[in-house]
């Protein structure tokens, strides 16, 4: 009872977080110092990945119309007027293909460099300097951007350039733990002129094959043999991810809509002062 509690806690934790640009790494990083779960090494370094699943599944409930690619509703222009192709939505598909270009440089770097990157950066003291430096970013640009105009207003203003633009900076999140891939990705499409809406949905959409990706490569390194407690806490952390997700991403697409993201920022200095603190004391 006492690790389905914690892993309850974890789905919670990683349901708030994902999706705020607040960095997931960084709050994992501090609950798994208080808050130990009974598992292996191993396991934990999977699972604090696949736990992600039920987070995604969120945003493919939610956006279902607007990420499925297939079906004729009276909307989307069709790629054409008969056979197969003309139940493919082109504007859809389209996007998918910006997703693609958006995901190739952090796809690349995580296949070949995902452990070494692991190793050299995933600490304290690397998280904390990742969650002040970005949450300093977002107040500076929020500032820049007050009284102007976004140059980017809907999906489909996305050019191929831009979503690869964007790709570069969820490049940095990949490479440095506590950065925030939601927070790399908002960050780098307000500064080249995207609206917060726009920027929020096209960095949810990009999380569909980065965090399945990322999800499948730690399941296949970690093995396919799971004890009966191992799928309780991955199934919990999982479920309570999804639900949690659910409300966090209505909340925040609300949100947005009449602020700015400079109490995010505010937020990540200082859960960056008390992580660089913490474990300077402790270390």
């Amino acid at each position: 009872m006492i690790e389905f509690l914690k892993a309850v806690l974890f789905g919670i934790v990683e349901g708030i977080t994902e999706w705020l640009p607040i960095s997931s790494t960084g709050h994992m990083i501090l609950l798994d110092e208080f808050v130990k779960l009974d598992v292996s090494e191993d396991f934990l370094q999977m699972y604090l990945v696949v736990i992600q699943l039920g987070a995604i599944l969120a945003v493919v409930v939610l956006f279902w119309n607007q990420i499925w690619p297939f079906g004729r509703d009276g909307k989307s222009q069709p790629v054409k007027q008969s056979g197969f192709l003309s139940y493919c939505k082109k504007d859809i598909w389209i996007l998918w293909f910006k997703i693609i270009a958006a995901c190739l440089p952090a796809a690349v770097v995580g296949i070949f460099f995902d452990e070494y990157f692991e190793k050299l950066f995933y600490n304290g003291v690397c998280v904390a300097a990742a969650l002040i430096v970005f949450g300093i970013g977002f107040i500076l640009i929020e500032n820049r951007n007050k009284g102007r105009m976004a140059k980017i207003n809907s999906l489909s203003e996305i050019t191929f350039q831009t979503a690869f633009m964007i790709g570069v900076f969820q490049l940095i999140a990949a490479i440095f733990p506590g950065t925030s891939r939601s927070g790399a990705t908002i960050l780098g499409a307000l500064l080249i002129g995207v609206s917060r809406t726009v920027a929020a949905e096209f960095t949810f959409f990009l999380a569909i094959p980065v965090m399945f990706g990322a999800s499948l490569l730690k399941i296949v390194k970690f093995g396919f043999s799971f004890s009966g407690n191992e799928i309780m806490i991955l199934a919990t952390g999982m479920i309570t991810a999804f639900v949690v997700s659910i409300i966090v991403i209505r909340f925040l697409m609300g949100y947005i809509k009449k602020h700015d993201f400079k109490v995010f920022g505010w937020y990540r200095i200082i859960l960056g002062t008390i992580v660089l603190l913490y474990f300077g004391i402790m270390g």
